[in-house]
């Protein structure tokens, strides 16, 4: 776990900025893309009427999505090929930053062991494209303050960030399967 793998890409921004459209885009041509952790734990966690919600128990939220991150991060490495991840192991720590909550050592110690591509990723904030729905409850604004605290996140681990222009899903697809050839 301690070797960048290159085959491992991630897609990280604040919500509601394109990845996931650029995510599923990605899929529907046959790449490999693990589901997000923090959508996929407010789905599983209000359906068992859970705690674990940033809105009632940010850190346990963080430590359920890390462990689904980083079975995510296991997972590809039987992938053949790119895996593009909505997400990954770091994002917790900018989570974290974000609702000013001191990570606990074993998630940076997280961050430091799953390695992904040294290229990141990063869709900025889009006010024309964003909404609100069942699982994104955050404004504009924090949607702003999440990118942000993701950036500053990931330039601290020593991530090369790649910004994905604000265009339509052809081109932003085109973007990333070019830079990833480099």
């Amino acid at each position: 776990m301690n070797n960048p793998s290159s085959n491992l890409h991630i897609i990280t921004g604040g919500p509601g900025s394109g990845k996931t459209s650029l995510i599923d885009a990605l899929r529907s041509r046959g790449y490999s893309c693990p589901p997000e952790a923090g959508r996929g734990v407010i789905q599983h966690q209000v359906h068992i009427e859970g705690r674990a919600l940033p809105w009632n128990d940010p850190l346990l939220f963080a430590e359920l999505m890390l462990s689904w991150d980083m079975r995510s991060y296991d997972a590809a490495g039987e992938c053949a090929g790119p895996v593009f991840f909505d997400r990954g192991v770091p994002d917790v720590l900018g989570y974290l930053r974000l609702v000013g909550i001191a990570a606990p050592r074993h998630v940076h110690n997280a961050a430091l062991a799953f390695r992904y591509s040294p290229k990141v990723f990063v869709t900025p904030p889009w006010p024309d494209i964003y909404r609100q729905d069942r699982e994104r409850k955050q404004d504009f604004d924090e949607a702003v303050r999440t990118y942000d605290s993701l950036v500053a996140t990931y330039a601290e681990l020593k991530y090369g960030l790649v910004e994905i222009p604000r265009l339509p899903i052809d081109e932003r697809l085109a973007f990333v399967l070019d830079h990833i050839k480099k």
